[in-house]
């Protein structure tokens, strides 16, 4: 019996792999080639939510952009709304470690058996087009979700807004966490540009919660609030209830992430989805256990104080890097890496000049290589300077230079935190 078990475990978690290799090659993903793997425009992804025949009518959604935050800010939505009683759809990107961790249902990923019979199926169908990756993906998100009957769909855009797969939906709430200078070659090269992008998620009649932003980028986004006589509802206002919460989530910028998310849960009651502050501080307690969240500043020693870091464009390791002065001990030891798309010349301006830095490639092929670094810190007189091609030969050469009493920050590049976890 126990033989048999194993035979078909084994069977499962090959025939898993050759679905993932055929994913990937088939229909490359951003997360591995970048700009070529973009399917800029909703027409391919409405062929195949009609050939899934429209899961997405079936569901209720909270619709979540932004440049930062929003991957923290979908994760506290979920989590508190999974305290609350709901079942939860929650779907994010990219993945750090496991391709399933995109798709959840209250904190559990979607079973390796289902992705497998979903491109099953998939392979049936005569395209007269090429998904992409993240279409797919997203139709499978979609597809899962409403089999399983989730009450509440929390998605997260994948890049931008306004012509992103997941923008063929029809939430009953918008939020937009900020927006700064990301994608630029994608997005447009100015915040009113980008600002116009993520306002795409606005929907006829729907409230939209905006985050902390300048104010450029925020009345573009009531401008077309307006136009669509949708409610704003600014996150701010909520700024007396910040108090009544402990955040167990490391970095001040979280605070504003935090004030977004009781300004939506506040709107959400209004749309019958209940919550009180116990739930809510429940919510925040259990987040890595309701939806399995790899927070932005993760502590994972402290003799040395080790943190990762998935930060990866100039304001979200801007801010990272604030918080750090404030709880770093001993000398400071960065292990960089960044995609190639990433402004490297600005961000590496960031670090301070006392840093050791390790530059290094993560394991993904966008990631920027040894001479760019080498380049571009040619003329920066850090503490030290290494390279290496081989991004956990840099976090041992790391630890090895460092004492029990240091700080080693880990930061540039989800890719990088996944070689680690």
């Amino acid at each position: 019996m126990l033989k048999s078990i194993c035979l078909s475990k084994s069977k499962l978690n090959k025939e898993y792999s050759e679905t993932l290799n055929w994913l990937f090659q088939q229909f490359p993903a951003y997360q591995n080639v970048g700009n070529k793997a973009l399917k800029f425009k909703l027409v391919n992804i409405k062929k195949i939510s009609k050939l899934l025949n429209e899961p997405e009518k079936s569901l209720k959604f909270i619709h979540v952009a932004g440049s930062n935050g929003k991957g923290s800010t979908s994760s506290m939505l979920a989590s508190i709304l999974y305290e609350s009683g709901y079942k939860v759809g929650l779907f994010t990107s990219p993945h750090i470690k496991n391709y399933t961790e995109r798709i959840k249902i209250n904190g559990e990923e979607i079973p390796e058996s289902y992705v497998i019979n979903f491109i099953k199926r998939i392979k049936k169908i005569k395209f007269n087009f090429n998904p992409s990756f993240f279409e797919l993906t997203f139709g499978l998100a979609l597809d899962y979700f409403n089999s399983k009957k989730c009450e509440i769909c929390i998605i997260e855009t994948g890049l931008g807004g306004r012509l992103d797969a997941t923008n063929i939906i029809q939430p009953i709430l918008s939020v937009i966490t900020n927006i700064s200078l990301e994608h630029t070659d994608i997005l447009g090269s100015t915040i009113a540009k980008i600002a116009k992008e993520k306002a795409g998620i606005i929907k006829k009649e729907t409230p939209i919660v905006i985050g902390d932003m300048k104010i450029e980028a925020k009345k573009i986004i009531e401008s077309q609030a307006i136009k669509l006589n949708s409610k704003v509802i600014q996150s701010i206002k909520f700024k007396s209830k910040i108090k009544l919460f402990n955040l167990p989530l490391l970095g001040d910028y979280q605070i504003n992430n935090l004030l977004t998310v009781i300004a939506s849960l506040s709107e959400l009651k209004k749309l019958k989805f209940e919550s009180n502050n116990d739930i809510i501080q429940s919510g925040l307690n259990n987040i890595i256990r309701n939806t399995g969240f790899v927070p932005r500043m993760q502590i994972i020693s402290n003799s040395p104080l080790v943190i990762y870091d998935v930060s990866h464009n100039l304001e979200g390791i801007s801010t990272s890097l604030e918080t750090i002065k404030k709880i770093q001990q001993g000398d400071l030891h960065i292990v960089f890496s960044l995609s190639k798309e990433k402004d490297l010349e600005s961000i590496i301006k960031l670090f301070p000049i006392k840093s050791n830095m390790y530059f290094t490639k993560s394991s993904n092929k966008r990631s920027l290589v040894i001479n760019d670094f080498k380049v571009k810190s040619k003329k920066i007189n850090f503490a030290t300077k290494k390279y290496f091609n081989d991004s956990k030969k840099a976090l041992k050469n790391a630890h090895e230079s460092s004492s029990s009493n240091d700080t080693i920050l880990v930061i540039g590049s989800f890719f990088l935190i996944s070689d680690f976890l």
